[in-house]
């Protein structure tokens, strides 16, 4: 395969070189190669200034990030041997973490697989394409999942808002062989079903499985709220390690419906209840009830999206967790949890402190998390870095 040359401007190739894989719109020299000349999706070898190739990167021309390297070496094309080779490299890593075949096998750059998410859940595969290169070899990617994993069924759920600005359409279908609408799971010993067609994302949040391990300490034999619970991740394993009772609440009837489902698949239903209602409406009936609980789990969904949100969503972060920490008996455990990329850990930390003294408690930082090996951190890309999880101690000011 014969392919076109995207020439950076001088110096621009200092970046790459140090280990980043994104190439900006405006490090490109357009009097040379127009960027106007690419089709979205099509792949190029990249070059420095003086003509030296760089590797092969995968093209967005109408986008910031204009392309994604793919290969240092020119030789290597995305095709389905390449892929095969990167998904292999990404088993052998999840092969040697995890006892079961659930977990995230490919998350995108870090996997130096550019736009491409897979996450497993034994034998069925869901699969998340947000790039025209990655959706014009879709084919490559069913037959190299086949060939490497062999599985039941594979889903495609293409429905991000991330494939809008790459100008490819919103589906979901199942691709190969049959997907149910509820699929199997093992996380931490405790049994789960995901809902993969119609729940968010892929069906389930494997990001979180070490932090949610690390409740079995601090749960046993204690009262549980746990606060979005989609379809009870942190809650019903809360109620696995022994808590007592676990309340979950969540606005979204299906959402509970899959909490009662896993709880029942785990023998557990008489130690879970649920609140179907908006958390911070269901926050300020449950501190007027005057109920209290031993240990609370805050993990919301992204309440900073995009840079301009940083301001209302590090307020919004505030007032979930002040709240929170007023249901919380004496030497009570709040685990706070954000998946914001733009949310700089110590901002989290600052906000829980600040939330604290203004109730005129002390609190004490006991663990902070991050996202699971399988969804690997590539140093020289930030972004690949969204996961928080601080479990702090509240305590009396005296």
């Amino acid at each position: 395969m014969t392919l076109p040359s995207l020439r950076l401007k001088a110096n621009a190739d200092r970046r790459l070189r140090a280990g980043h894989l994104w190439v900006y719109s405006n490090e490109i020299d357009v009097a040379a190669t127009p960027l106007g000349a690419f089709a979205p999706g099509a792949q190029a070898i990249l070059e420095a200034a003086g003509g030296k190739p760089l590797g092969v990167v995968a093209m967005s021309p109408n986008n910031l990030i204009c392309a994604r390297l793919l290969s240092r070496d020119t030789q290597h094309v995305l095709d389905k041997s390449l892929l095969v080779h990167r998904l292999n490299v990404a088993l052998s890593l999840r092969e040697r973490l995890f006892d079961q075949p659930c977990y995230r096998l490919v998350y995108g750059d870090s996997d130096l697989l550019p736009g491409l998410v897979v996450d497993r859940f034994f034998d069925i595969l869901v699969v998340q394409i947000a790039s025209a290169t990655m959706e014009q070899h879709k084919d490559d990617v069913l037959a190299a999942l086949v060939q490497v994993l062999k599985p039941r069924g594979i889903l495609l759920k293409n429905d991000s808002a991330a494939r809008d600005a790459e100008g490819l359409n919103r589906y979901v279908e199942t691709a190969f062989g049959v997907v149910p609408e509820w699929v199997a799971l093992e996380e931490n010993g405790v049994k789960f079903e995901a809902p993969v067609i119609d729940g968010q994302k892929t069906g389930w949040f494997y990001d979180h499985r070490m932090n949610r391990a690390r409740l079995a300490p601090y749960v046993k034999g204690k009262r549980v709220l746990d606060l979005f619970s989609y379809i009870g991740g942190w809650g019903v394993q809360a109620a696995a390690f022994g808590a007592s009772d676990v309340m979950c609440v969540d606005a979204s009837a299906f959402a509970l419906d899959g909490v009662e489902r896993n709880a029942a698949l785990n023998g557990l239903t008489d130690q879970v209840a649920c609140v179907e209602g908006d958390v911070f409406e269901a926050l300020k009936q449950l501190k007027a009830a005057e109920e209290r609980f031993d240990v609370i789990v805050a993990d919301p969904p992204a309440f900073i999206k995009r840079k301009k949100d940083l301001k209302n969503g590090e307020a919004a972060y505030r007032r979930l967790n002040e709240q929170a920490m007023r249901l919380l008996n004496k030497d009570g455990i709040l685990v706070s949890a954000s998946c914001s990329m733009h949310l700089e850990e110590d901002n989290l930390q600052n906000i829980l402190l600040t939330s604290a003294r203004h109730l005129d408690r002390n609190i004490q930082l006991l663990e902070r998390g991050a996202q699971g090996p399988d969804h690997p951190v590539h140093p020289a890309i930030a972004e690949t870095r969204y996961i928080k999880s601080l479990t702090v101690r509240l305590l009396p000011n005296s």
